[in-house]
């Protein structure tokens, strides 16, 4: 499909709204790519095979493409949204490389994980190596405030690393906690992709506020989303094993809901599975069973559909655009996949 194709597909809805948010941005994340794959490599081979792996494995790309959509909305002409995009997907890879060295995954996208085909050590300093590389491009944008807002997100993705850690095996940790993960986490590095391309704009403190606040509820949705599906069997279609969450005793919503509200015979279960992690290979189902039973995934998705709705009432500082459309969309969408 050509490009003035892909773009009538986009304005007719033919296809899904972060594919009509890639099509209205298409040259921005075409040069977006180009800058990533010139970026990341090294006279150390490993350095752009292990990158290459992961930052090609068909991610969506969709926190880069939030930095050039705020841009393109406030009327940029510029091309350091280019620079701060491919920033933002240099932070999100090195994160996930770090994650899965974290949690010991085995798949990511799908695919098998970097640190399972290369190590632990290599998967960790190419992460170091890409944080880098983005700490160099939001440099060259020669704005303070953008760098401050990126660097920001940075340290405070990895205090929501470090406070989730800290929080497995806890079953008193509460909702508000889970919630402050969740926003440092994922929410942070969402909020930062679309404030930082709305800063470039020059646009007022209204619009910019507007995009920061659309990112920060959108990545609050998308977390919800992602804990709800660890107990679904959506998750494998998503390329994705069901119950890693829970396999390593993470307190997301699902469990805390569940275990709130469980029975007294129940919560035997929850706390040896949980706390001790003592975990036979029938306890998934258990759980599964139980937080159905307790409908403590029907609330993680209400609760999430309330953050999406706050997106899209956050992109009331927008006019009338098929961006503002494709963004809104994708706020439902994102709580649509799950279905």
């Amino acid at each position: 499909m050509g490009g003035q194709d892909t773009l009538k597909a986009a304005r007719s809805g033919d296809i899904s709204p972060v594919e009509r948010l890639h099509a209205l941005v298409v040259t921005d994340m075409a040069a977006t790519d180009r800058l990533i794959h010139a970026r990341m490599t090294s006279g150390v081979a490993l350095i752009p095979d292990l990158a290459k792996h992961l930052i090609d494995s068909g991610g969506k790309r969709l926190r880069p493409m939030l930095t050039l959509a705020a841009a393109q909305a406030g009327g940029y002409t510029g091309d350091h949204h280019v620079k701060l995009a491919a920033a933002v997907e240099f932070i999100h890879t090195a994160t996930l490389l770090h994650d899965d060295v974290v949690d010991e995954s085995a798949l990511r996208r799908g695919k098998v994980s970097a640190n399972l085909m290369w190590g632990n050590k290599p998967s960790v300093l190419v992460g170091d190596f890409l944080f880098s590389r983005a700490f160099q491009l939001m440099v060259e944008t020669d704005n303070m405030a953008v760098l401050d807002i990126l660097a920001g997100a940075s340290a405070v993705i990895a205090e929501g690393e470090v406070m989730q850690l800290k929080s497995s095996n806890n079953l008193a940790v509460s909702e508000d906690h889970y919630l402050s993960v969740v926003s440092a986490k994922t929410a942070a590095l969402f909020a930062a992709a679309a404030h930082s391309g709305a800063l470039l704009t020059g646009q007022g403190d209204e619009f910019v506020a507007g995009m920061r606040d659309y990112g920060e509820n959108l990545g609050i949705a998308f977390q919800l989303v992602d804990d709800a599906l660890d107990y679904s069997g959506r998750q494998a279609l998503m390329g994705k094993t069901v119950g890693d969450d829970f396999r390593e005793a993470k307190m997301t919503l699902p469990i805390i809901l569940a275990y709130a509200r469980s029975k007294e015979a129940d919560q035997p279960f929850w706390k040896r599975v949980i706390e001790t992690g003592n975990q036979t290979e029938s306890d998934l189902d258990r759980a599964i069973t139980l937080i159905e039973q307790t409908g403590s995934i029907q609330e993680t998705m209400r609760r999430a559909r309330s953050y999406a709705d706050a997106a899209k009432t956050a992109l009331g500082v927008l006019p009338a655009s098929d961006i503002k459309r494709a963004l809104a969309d994708i706020a439902d969408f994102c709580v649509e996949r799950a279905y």
